[in-house]
């Protein structure tokens, strides 16, 4: 069996909410360099429309007959995220693959989070992979192949600085991958989610404009330094790809090691 065969995303469609910044868009990059064509949403049409021509006019994307486009969404309601379903399934005959990167980390201490917060924290960390989940997978089960992909957190398994809603938004997403892996996974759907450590993006501006608490989080990791988005990409073209049929309902850490401590 070639390595096409295994992990190659030729003819697959890929929405990744997220896609124009962080995770998200390492992983829009690595999934169209294998052959995919990735439709990255986010809230912002500038950022998004940057990101979808630089992802596409990369010549590895150009080499595997990889490409992106990208749709405008809010998800911070729950009819924001049908309505990026709705858009998505106007534009594409099929979506393959889902990867839930977008996120928000309001953290402030617990006795002091507001309704708001709680309900938009939801509503972007669990609700819209939800939505979508509910949205596409039956197209994913009516041609047997989907794969549910979701950005967890530490948080998920044990809270620090603040946790708060964010934490148990993480911790939800995760038990949505594992019930959503019950539900599909005989019909070729597989969900499962891909835990970080410690990255610097822009969700984490809290921790990382703090040196000494970067130091502190590199030192911790067992490989000695803090994430980058782009250590995701081998793990999501993996649980994306024909080679995952058999991987569903795991949480999968790409941390470094930090879990381990």
């Amino acid at each position: 069996m070639l390595l096409q065969d295994l992990f190659g995303l030729t003819g697959r469609t890929a929405l990744v909410t997220g896609g124009s910044s962080g995770i998200g868009r390492a992983i829009a990059v690595a999934l169209a360099g294998a052959g995919a064509h990735v439709v990255i949403a986010a809230r912002t049409a500038a950022g998004l429309e940057r990101a979808a021509a630089e992802i596409t006019a990369r010549e590895d994307v150009g080499a595997a007959g990889g490409r992106a486009s990208w749709l405008q969404a809010d998800l911070t309601t729950r009819a924001g995220a049908h309505a990026l379903a709705d858009a998505v399934l106007e534009q594409e005959t099929a979506v393959d693959i889902v990867v839930n990167s977008a996120g928000v980390n309001i953290r402030p201490p617990l006795g002091e989070l507001t309704d708001p917060e709680w309900d938009t924290t939801m509503a972007v960390n669990l609700e819209a992979p939800f939505v979508l989940g509910q949205r596409l997978s039956p197209g994913m089960i009516e041609r047997g192949y989907g794969r549910l992909i979701h950005i967890s957190s530490q948080q998920a398994h044990r809270p620090f600085a603040s946790s708060g809603a964010y934490g148990v938004s993480k911790a939800a997403v995760e038990g949505l991958a594992r019930s959503q892996a019950e539900a599909w996974s005989s019909f070729g759907v597989t969900a499962n989610s891909l835990i970080p450590g410690f990255v610097q993006t822009p969700l984490n501006t809290r921790l990382s404009s703090d040196p000494a608490v970067v130091a502190a989080l590199a030192a911790r990791t067992l490989v000695g330094r803090n994430g980058l988005p782009e250590d995701f990409a081998g793990a999501a073209v993996f649980l994306a790809s024909p080679a995952a049929a058999y991987v569903t309902g795991q949480s999968l850490a790409v941390d470094g090691g930090f879990s381990v401590h």
